[in-house]
């Protein structure tokens, strides 16, 4: 019985942690937070949320140098963005991997790797993981989709097979970015991101 009660207990704990975890994540229709918190660039300058947005929204990306679902996606994350900042959807990728800043997510290693990709677009340091904490972030590489009033209107994945891009059968965020940039209403406003965990500093 002492047993069961533990049982039990444990159960429950695991669903108000699962609870709580989602209940952090940003909310479809949420407004983009810390928007005015300048982070450092990999090109040699600073910038903010707010100023990284472009006419028609923002598209921030958390991502960085290592995780080898990140790397699989490069093409993909190249061309969403340059899809982006074709409809006027300002771009930014966020490195908030703190918890690796001695070693390969380094500033250093950060300008690196955003120059060996050829990004024409920010790739920004995320100090203390703040930013990944106001919008709940967990993984690389996930999305948020802002438009043009900076109310989130997808999180997700770029497209519905991470793991293949032979695969996949529909890009989530392409199909979201042209339905907002058209004054549509976003179709699928959410999907699962696949990806490593970003590492917080313990």
């Amino acid at each position: 019985m002492k047993n069961s009660f533990k049982l039990i207990a444990l159960a429950f704990a695991a669903i108000v942690t699962f609870g709580f975890m989602y209940a952090d994540v940003l909310p479809i229709g949420g407004e983009l937070p810390m928007k005015d918190v300048v982070m450092k660039n990999a090109m040699g300058k600073d910038i903010s949320l707010k100023n990284a947005a472009g006419e028609t929204g923002l598209l921030v990306m958390f991502s960085c140098n290592t995780c080898p679902y990140v790397i699989k996606n490069q093409d993909r994350t190249i061309a969403a963005a340059q899809h982006a900042l074709s409809l006027k959807i300002g771009t930014i990728l966020i490195n908030s991997n703190e918890g690796q800043r001695t070693s390969e997510d380094s500033y250093a290693a950060m300008k690196d790797y955003a120059k060996e990709q050829g990004y024409a677009f920010p790739y920004t340091i995320d100090e203390g993981s703040k930013i990944a904490d106001a919008f709940g972030a967990t993984r690389t590489p996930e999305c948020f989709l802002f438009d043009k009033n900076m109310k989130l209107v997808y999180h997700g994945a770029i497209d519905d097979n991470p793991s293949n891009a032979g695969e996949v059968s529909r890009q989530h965020l392409a199909e979201a970015m042209m339905e907002l940039k058209a004054g549509k209403d976003i179709s699928v406003k959410e999907s699962k991101s696949v990806g490593c965990t970003i590492k917080r500093a313990k």
